[in-house]
Parts: structure tokens; C-alpha cells; sequence
């Protein structure tokens, strides 16, 4: 059970990147949704959205389609220690996690009932984790109780949870959004160095979409944890700009990334960019507000990734 509230800057944690970001531009934090009673699942919302995919495409390409949804972790994080839910409803975050995973094992029930086979979580607070100043700002806060690596540790085992028990047939990804706000902001930055070997060894994710569309990401390196049976789809490709991207350093780019993971693996480099895709770094806004690419920018933009993956797996679908 929750409630929508008016937003209130007073109980969202200041130094949370998008926090930050939404209070410099001299905006309220997004709409405060609080727990008010024992979390359980009662219907997807996301149906619909599901049924308008299926719409849009042969009944052929169905098994293609992906959906994407909310991090399990968001309005906890957002939130000051204490503030995500009632004491008198969960006594400690475990009891909170063990039942908001308990409801995304049923929205991914129902949505492979409903033909989905493919899932990204789309999450801005792992690569939080990346970043020195919200670290700061973590070690400074009184109100934790433990340490931003431990929380870091239970969001991991939050989403195992969540994903425990899908189909054999069912793909599931997370994307690390850094944001795409008013005028391009985006709201965290950092290398995955910090985070890449428990993101990438311990978090049970089939794929991840990183961004990697300018230097506030960190380089390649970080790829070397990779395991063998994991895929990546590098952000190369700002959605933040009109100004298109050299297709020639886009793909020495990719390769070097290739190089990175047949390192950490012992895999040839042609083995390991069959694990790898290209895409836009994120979505096109993360805000209703838009930013200044238009439509032909749009879509100019997602012909040169087509043409970025054409030439590095010539002949692949």
C-alpha cells in the first residue's frame, strides 16, 4: 500500500544525484510516493503498455518485444533512512525488500503470461554508486545506518530476488541511467570501476546497457569482469545532442571494448563482440520537458546506431 503526495524536499536525500539536479534547476523533487502499509502485488500496470507494443508489430515478432520498467529500488533510495516506509509496517529494509520483490515476481509472472519475454529495468541508482559526490554525501549523512557499499549489497540481492523466479524464456536487463534531463542535465557521474566486478559477477542480470557517450562514464576497463555468459549493449551514441557522432571512432570504440572483455574472459575479441550491441546512451528525455533534439534528429540518431551495428556484425538481423 502507498500514497502519492505533494513532493517534499524534506525527505528526500539532497545529495541523491537526480535530487541534486532537480533542486539546482530550481524544481521539486518528482511526486512523493510513500508506503503506508504492507507492499503486495494487485494488477500490472504495464499491460496496456504491452497490448500498444503488440499492436505496433506482426504477431511474428511478438517474442522480440521489450518492455521497460521501474527499478525495485527507486523510492528507497530516494528517500532519507527511514523515510522509504512506517516502522510500524517493516522493521528494517530486508522486511521492506523481501516484499516489493515478492511483488515483482508477480508483475513478471503476469507479463510473461502475457507474452513479454524480454525485461530491462531501467535504474539510476546503481550508477549512483559510481559517484564521488554522492559517496561524500552518504559518509556525512547521520541518518544511515550502514555504509553505501552494504546498501549497494542489498540492492543486489533485492533484484535477485526479483528475478528468481522467471521462465526459463524470459530475458531480463538493467540499464544504468546517468539521466537525460531539462537542457541534456544528466544527473550522476563516475567509472563502473567501483561497482563493475559485484554489478557484473553477482547481479543476475542477463544483459546491461551502460552509457558510454562521453568521458563521465570512465573507460572500457571495467568491462574485464564481464563473464563469459553475460552480454552488453554499449550507449555509444548521445541521445542528449543533435550533433551526429564519427561512425569511424564510434566503432574503434566498440572494438576497444571488445578488447577489454576477451581480456577479463580469454576469449578471441571476435568471441566477445558476439555478447555486445550498441545503442543511444538512454531514452531521448527523462523528463516531460524534453530537450532540443526533434524528431529527424530522433531518428537520425537511431539510423546511425543501425548503421554502427551493420558494419561491426555485418549480416546479423
Amino acid at each position: 500500500m502507498t500514497e502519492v503526495m505533494e513532493p517534499d524536499p524534506k525527505i528526500f536525500r539532497e545529495y541523491a544525484p537526480d535530487t541534486a539536479a532537480f533542486l539546482e534547476a530550481g524544481f521539486k523533487p518528482g511526486e512523493t510516493v510513500i508506503c503506508t502499509g504492507k507492499i503486495k502485488h494487485v494488477g500490472s500496470t504495464y499491460i496496456d503498455q504491452l497490448e500498444y507494443l503488440k499492436s505496433l508489430v506482426p504477431e511474428s515478432k511478438h517474442k522480440d518485444l521489450k518492455l521497460t520498467i521501474a527499478a525495485p529500488n527507486w523510492y528507497h533510495f530516494r528517500y532519507k533512512n527511514g523515510m522509504a516506509y512506517p516502522k510500524d509496517v517493516y522493521s528494517n529494509d530486508d522486511e521492506y525488500f523481501a516484499d516489493i520483490a515478492k511483488a515483482y515476481q508477480a508483475e513478471l509472472e503476469t507479463l510473461h503470461e502475457h507474452g513479454l519475454r524480454n525485461v530491462q529495468f531501467d535504474d539510476p541508482n546503481l550508477v549512483y554508486f559510481c559517484s564521488e559526490a554522492m559517496l561524500a554525501g552518504w559518509e556525512k549523512d547521520p541518518l544511515n545506518s550502514y555504509s553505501a557499499d552494504e546498501l549497494f549489497d542489498k540492492y543486489i540481492k533485492l533484484y535477485n530476488s526479483c528475478i528468481s523466479q522467471i521462465p526459463e524464456d524470459m530475458h531480463v536487463g538493467v540499464h544504468l541511467c546517468r539521466g537525460n534531463f531539462v537542457n541534456s542535465r544528466h544527473f550522476s557521474e563516475g567509472g563502473y570501476d567501483r561497482i563493475a566486478t559485484k554489478l557484473f559477477q553477482e547481479l543476475n542480470m542477463h544483459t546491461y546497457y551502460l552509457e558510454y557517450d562521453t568521458a563521465r562514464a570512465g573507460g572500457f576497463e571495467p568491462l574485464q569482469h564481464l563473464p563469459k555468459t553475460k552480454n552488453v549493449i554499449l550507449g555509444v551514441v548521445t541521445s542528449k545532442f543533435p550533433k551526429m557522432e564519427n561512425i569511424d571512432e564510434m566503432e574503434a570504440r566498440v572494438r576497444e571494448a571488445a578488447k577489454y572483455i576477451s581480456k577479463g574472459t580469454g576469449e578471441s575479441e571476435k568471441e566477445a563482440l558476439q555478447r555486445v550491441g550498441v545503442s543511444p546512451q538512454c531514452g531521448f528525455a527523462s523528463h516531460s520537458s524534453g530537450n532540443s533534439l526533434k524528431r529527424p534528429d530522433m531518428i537520425n540518431k537511431l539510423k546511425l546506431v543501425r548503421e554502427l551495428a551493420d558494419r561491426i556484425w555485418p549480416g546479423e538481423p
